[in-house]
């Protein structure tokens, strides 16, 4: 079994550097605990790498992702660049090539409710106590990587939407199989009422739902998906869609848990895959210490689950649940009892290491006192 690992870092913009860091010193618990080494190489990405080398993906960083057994990732953005419609290069430009250069055609995006944050959520209790989806979101066609064109002096642009079946049908495969392991439940988010590519991905899915007669697959409309979720978020179990309307759908379901701050994601490829947490780079809290680590560490995780070290990866999820639980948390969830994110993070990596016997005394944790014993 091997127990050696090359682990691609890009922290990226804002507080990924941040979240990640907490996500490496967890990487290095896990592997004092269950001897594993990780070998950590980082990379530049995203506004960083265009303020030092001028290309949102620079060739060594790419280089550095294809020769590792995973990429962990932060976050990209920058206000600069948010704010001026006219930049030419965007660090969101350098994400999309490298899912495409790396083949990460499958976005997942768990979510689950914990029961001690369900006030948190902006959401009625009755209506997401129990949530649990996976959302499996293509993503590298469709209108993000189609043909665009801008013309400023006529005031016109377009951006086109393109399928074909060899790029539905991986995604709808892997979204049978998890299916499978749940309740045997898949919906596809479409707009087949308008849509032509929509109406292919409905044809594939059809086709493809023969193999798997014990999953009920069912079809919505993107307009209604998003109104289903926030109504009744427990009908679905697991939800397949195309590019756009994943990015949308998924971000709209963080609220479910109560903070973005909470939900992890896996690109898969064929051969190589990238994890990272779904929120934004959070320019506004860079530096503060306050952004919330636990979606870089779910991804983590997940990461930890594609390499093949389950026992590693459910003792990590373990760890967050017992923080979560106890309110050792990040001020977003806990806005008058909070800790910050290294604190989070230390707590966190401590108890995979330790469990009951964790140097953090609970009896302070519990009144806010100095947790260290």
């Amino acid at each position: 079994m091997k127990t050696s690992f090359k682990i691609a870092v890009l922290p990226g913009d804002g507080i990924g550097p941040e979240v990640v860091n907490e996500s490496t010193k967890i990487l290095n618990a896990i592997g004092e605990v269950f001897n594993y080494t990780f070998e950590f190489t980082y990379g530049l990405m995203g506004a960083e790498a265009i303020f030092k080398t001028g290309n949102p993906l620079p060739e060594e960083t790419l280089q550095i992702c294809k020769e590792s057994d995973a990429v962990l990732f932060g976050a990209i953005g920058d206000p600069s660049f948010d704010h001026n419609p006219d930049a030419k290069v965007r660090p969101e430009q350098g994400l999309l090539k490298l899912r495409k250069e790396l083949g990460l055609f499958a976005n997942i995006r768990p979510l689950k409710t914990y029961s001690s944050l369900i006030d948190k959520s902006p959401l009625k209790k009755e209506i997401i106590e129990g949530a649990d989806i996976q959302i499996f979101r293509e993503l590298v066609s469709g209108i993000y990587f189609g043909e665009k064109f801008t013309d400023e002096e006529a005031g016109y642009a377009y951006d086109i939407c393109k399928y074909n079946r060899d790029e539905i049908a991986p995604i709808v495969h892997m979204a049978f199989q998890e299916a499978q392991k749940r309740r045997k439940k898949l919906t596809l988010i479409d707009k087949a009422n308008v849509l032509d590519t929509s109406r292919l991905w409905r044809k594939v899915c059809k086709e493809i739902a023969q193999e798997y007669p014990d999953v009920e697959l069912d079809f919505m409309f993107v307009d209604n998906a998003a109104m289903q979720l926030i109504l009744n978020p427990k009908q679905f179990d697991v939800i397949v869609t195309e590019n756009m309307f994943g990015d949308i759908i998924s971000d709209e379901a963080s609220v479910i848990g109560g903070s973005i701050g909470l939900l992890p994601s896996a690109s898969i490829g064929n051969e190589n895959a990238l994890f990272e947490p779904i929120h934004g780079s959070y320019p506004q809290a860079k530096g503060k210490g306050i952004a919330n680590p636990v979606a870089s560490v779910l991804s983590t995780a997940m990461m930890l689950d594609y390499l093949g070290l389950g026992q590693a990866a459910e003792k990590l999820r373990q760890s967050v649940e017992y923080a979560i639980e106890n309110k050792y948390v990040t001020m977003d969830l806990n806005a008058e009892q909070h800790y910050s994110t290294g604190e989070v993070g230390s707590f966190i990596a401590d108890y995979i290491k330790y469990s009951e016997k964790s140097y953090y005394n609970f009896e302070n944790v519990k009144i806010g006192k100095s947790t260290i014993v």
